[in-house]
């Protein structure tokens, strides 16, 4: 094939793909070829891939062709290539969670969420770059070296799927799997200009979680359309007994696109929900962002509610998944545990259950009171990120408007607090802000209405398109053309590919 056509290949939709795929006007394999052509051109800017799995992708592509001219019946994903987050694990491929201590580690099954898009019909071409442990919202470590951002390789990507969201958006695949905390699908999402989609809790299947119960860690879909998060999402979604917060919504219906007049839509604002730091030129961006959408909708007005102790209630929670998961390996030898893990699990290790009673109390609260406020809007939106990108050479954000933050992740608070909610929420493409760089609207449904969350995000997607300050903007990858080579600068020895 031709440069411009395999370019043309890598450009498409996830789900113009498929359905080119079903219709035999393409083939897996060139869609293939096209993606991985693309990632060997551009990924030395950005450092989005950690271990590839090119020539397993190229055999699976074969078998997914022979399967299309066969006429059976092709599963969601058929055919299309995929990113997979390096936290999770992948059966024959390399799988490091960011962290020396796994930097030889190649698992012997995939876990519950691979192994459905798997069986979907997804060809995972790579894993993609993640913070140790995903820890941060800078998605830097010593096995793969820092991830840049599409738009400006030396800023940061955003994490801990950042991987995840560079690749999306310099089309290197059509999809992509994410995870999420307190923000980590949706805030690399806004920072590179795609879409990444925090589900309900126990929508998408983790069988793996130390902390079973625990809603607030949760994998999603990323794509470059709501469409394609939608098509993802789909193929991920599913009861497993493994999970005790599973359940079975039925990927059809899921799958499912039920228009939605934006006219009619109810909308809620608010730029911080009174609690959160913000920069100031991001406030102002967002209000400029809302005076347009308010123009598409019936209503767009601000909100206010109490949301006081959430910073120190998602402190408590969280660590707790630390304190989990480090507890032998910190108490074996904590030089193994990069600075943002151990501080995280020294923070657990040094509460109390009475703290782990009163977060859970606390956090029981404020969801009642946030799900009252939740039954006068169709949604509420909020900017996904407090600050415009800054150098991911700096390991997190020191201050907001000149005040010092007192932990390193507290420039995440206008995602964390929507994690404790447990209501889905999706960062939306809205035009870049005021240093030029893509913005985010963070986009919050109703209790376990993921399906009416992106009906409503494709509603005001589409309105966007007709406005270049609302519009997803894309990166230049004729100037991503020119590797950067201080990306890998912090990488420690070279990375393994398996």
């Amino acid at each position: 094939m031709t440069h411009d056509s395999l370019a043309s290949l890598a450009s498409l939709s996830a789900v113009d793909a498929r359905r080119l795929i079903e219709e035999r006007s393409i083939s897996p394999v060139e869609l293939l070829e096209a993606c991985i052509a693309r990632a060997e051109a551009i990924n030395p800017a950005v450092n989005a891939l950690a271990a590839t799995s090119f020539e397993r992708a190229r055999a699976e592509a074969r078998r997914a062709e022979a399967e299309v001219m066969r006429g059976g019946r092709l599963g969601l994903l058929h055919g299309l290539p995929v990113g997979v987050k390096d936290l999770e694990e992948t059966a024959g491929v390399l799988t490091t969670y960011g962290s020396t201590m796994y930097r030889s580690n190649v698992p012997d099954e995939d876990n519950a969420m691979v192994a459905r898009i798997r069986a979907a019909g997804a060809i995972v071409m790579a894993k993609t770059n993640t913070p140790e442990m995903g820890a941060g919202a800078n998605t830097r470590n010593d096995v793969w070296g820092a991830t840049g951002n599409p738009f400006a390789p030396l800023l940061n990507a955003g994490g801990s799927s950042g991987g995840s969201a560079a690749a999306l958006a310099t089309g290197m695949m059509p999809l992509c799997t994410g995870s999420d905390t307190g923000g980590s699908l949706r805030i690399p999402a806004a920072l590179c200009g795609v879409v990444g989609l925090r589900p309900s809790p126990g929508l998408v299947p983790a069988d793996r979680r130390e902390l079973g119960w625990a809603p607030i860690t949760v994998s999603g879909p990323m794509g470059r359309t709501v469409a394609d998060a939608r098509l993802l999402l789909a193929a991920q979604a599913g009861f497993d007994a493994r999970d005790p917060l599973a359940y079975d919504v039925g990927s059809a219906a899921l799958a499912q696109h039920r228009p939605t007049d934006v006219a009619k839509l109810r909308i809620g604002f608010t730029d911080d929900f009174g609690v959160c730091a913000l920069d100031d030129a991001s406030r102002a961006t967002f209000h400029a962002k809302v005076d347009k959408i308010s123009r598409y909708v019936a209503a767009c007005e601000p909100v206010s509610i109490d949301m006081t102790g959430i910073d120190w209630c998602f402190d408590v929670v969280r660590a707790q998944n630390f304190v989990a998961q480090f507890k032998e390996t910190y108490e074996r030898d904590p030089s193994q545990l990069g600075p943002n893990t151990r501080a995280n699990f020294e923070m657990g290790a040094s509460m109390t259950l009475g703290d782990a009673v009163s977060a859970h109390k606390l956090q029981t609260t404020l969801y009642r009171r946030f799900q009252s406020l939740m039954q006068h809007y169709d949604a509420i939106i909020s900017p996904t990120v407090s600050i415009t990108p800054f150098p991911w050479s700096q390991w997190h954000l020191e201050a907001i408007n000149g005040k010092p933050l007192d932990t390193y992740y507290r420039w995440l608070g206008l995602t964390y607090l929507v994690s404790l909610m447990t209501n889905p929420a999706l960062s939306l493409p809205c035009g870049v802000d005021h240093a030029g760089m893509p913005f985010g609207v963070q986009v919050i449904g109703p209790a376990r209405g993921d399906g009416r969350l992106l009906d409503i995000s494709q509603a005001l997607e589409d309105a966007f398109k007709s406005e270049d300050a609302l519009r997803r903007h894309e990166p230049d990858l004729d100037a991503l053309s020119r590797p950067v080579p201080e990306l890998r600068a912090i990488v420690s020895s070279p990375p393994i590919i398996a």
